[in-house]
């Protein structure tokens, strides 16, 4: 095969059967995003062996999920955001110690290496937003007050999971530089507050004048996008993640761009989200559970980082009520690429064996393909709300 046609190749594998799978899940009533997340299993080294994960695809899997929260951010007003920062907070705390400790104690207990059971319980920490976010907006309960809960909650929760992850690498480096580590959550935490409490002001002063400078076609676009990316690289040099950045833009700009902003972003979301969905099926290794222990061990890690979850955040919530505390859980359930970026760290750092690496990636993969339908069940009840400019968008 020429090797011109790699790409188009790949991108044909990856988009097409993407798009096939969700609408046969949305045929039968079911959430797209597991049929797109399915057919990157499908396609994966796993089972067919058709695409194997690359440098490229991981771009195009990070520019989706990226462009993905952007959209998610447009649609939020920071001023709503703020109002659930305290409950948010709670919900976030305990959704880290909690599964911080199950995932620590489980693995001591398969007579794990402290410094593996540290990361197993590391990679049950975050939350992969992007997956929720892609749910709540899809059936258009954005609005929903446990939304926005489980949105800022997920923010809070990156900035805790990047500190435990930089404590764990700490210890795996035979030694605890406390400086570094308070100094990496003091930015991360400084940055997040310092957009989210001031940027809507920022960007309500400055988007209109630039746009009427601007010559160019799609002027507003192009400011929104600029610092959509301008935003994820300051996130990135304050130590979260460019997502939180994206995410931090789009509220940032929700007061101040018109429609068309939300319908070009849409667009864009089209095309990559897909490929941030398969890339995490592409991930998926069945040849790490040949071992009737190993396979064991995932299934109790994957039941203890549904659990945890749901009751730590469950218990952060239940002053919400019964109901926003179960969504709320659920919300936060999906790990996603953040556990994988986890296991990679530790694997590149050798402290934790390629089994153990197959078995956070079956936690991660499986997490991600649970959550959808729990939230669709979890959220039947909220109307879903598609005027005064909040828009229901399709999963998938």
């Amino acid at each position: 095969m020429p090797h011109g046609s790699d790409l188009p190749l790949a991108m044909l594998l990856i988009f097409g059967t993407a798009k096939l799978f969700s609408e046969v899940f949305e045929y039968f009533r079911q959430p797209g995003i597991v049929g797109e997340i399915l057919a990157g299993i499908l396609i994966g080294p796993s089972v067919l062996g058709w695409v194997q994960p690359n440098e490229l695809i991981l771009a195009f899997a990070e520019l989706g999920v990226m462009f993905l929260l952007f959209r998610v951010g447009l649609e939020v007003k920071a001023s709503e955001f703020m109002k659930v920062g305290a409950s948010a907070a709670l919900v976030a705390v305990l959704g880290v110690i909690v599964p911080l400790g199950a995932g620590w104690l489980i693995a001591r207990a398969w007579q794990l290496s402290q410094i593996e059971s540290i990361f197993v319980g590391a990679a049950m920490v975050a939350t992969s937003v992007g997956i929720t976010a892609q749910v709540l907006a899809a059936r258009g309960v954005l609005h929903a007050r446990a939304s926005r809960v489980i949105l800022a909650a997920a923010v809070i929760d990156d900035v805790l999971g990047l500190i435990v992850l930089a404590i764990a690498s700490s210890m795996a480096q035979g030694e605890m530089n406390v400086f570094a580590v308070a100094l990496t959550g003091a930015l991360a935490i400084g940055f997040t507050i310092l957009v989210a409490r001031w940027g809507t002001k920022a960007m309500s002063a400055i988007v209109p004048r630039l746009e009427h400078r601007l010559s160019a076609a799609e002027g507003q676009f192009a400011v929104a996008i600029t610092l959509l990316f301008g935003l994820s690289l300051l996130a990135v040099y304050a130590g979260v993640a460019a997502i939180i950045g994206a995410f931090l833009a789009g509220m940032a700009l929700a007061e101040t761009v018109g429609h068309r902003v939300h319908d070009l972003t849409n667009g864009v979301c089209e095309l990559f989200v897909p490929f941030f969905l398969v890339g995490i099926g592409l991930r998926f290794d069945l040849s790490a559970f040949a071992n009737a222990s190993t396979f064991m061990f995932a299934v109790v890690i994957l039941i203890a980082a549904v659990a945890s979850k749901l009751i730590g955040c469950g218990l952060g919530a239940i002053r919400s009520g019964k109901a926003d505390a179960l969504r709320i859980g659920i919300g936060m359930i999906p790990r996603g690429e953040v556990g994988m970026v986890v296991a990679q760290i530790g694997l590149a750092m050798a402290v934790i064996s390629e089994s153990l690496f197959g078995v956070v990636v079956f936690m991660s993969v499986m997490t991600t393909i649970i959550a959808p339908p729990l939230l669709n069940w979890a959220y039947r009840d909220v109307k879903a709300l598609e005027a005064g400019g909040e828009q229901k968008y399709r999963i998938g």
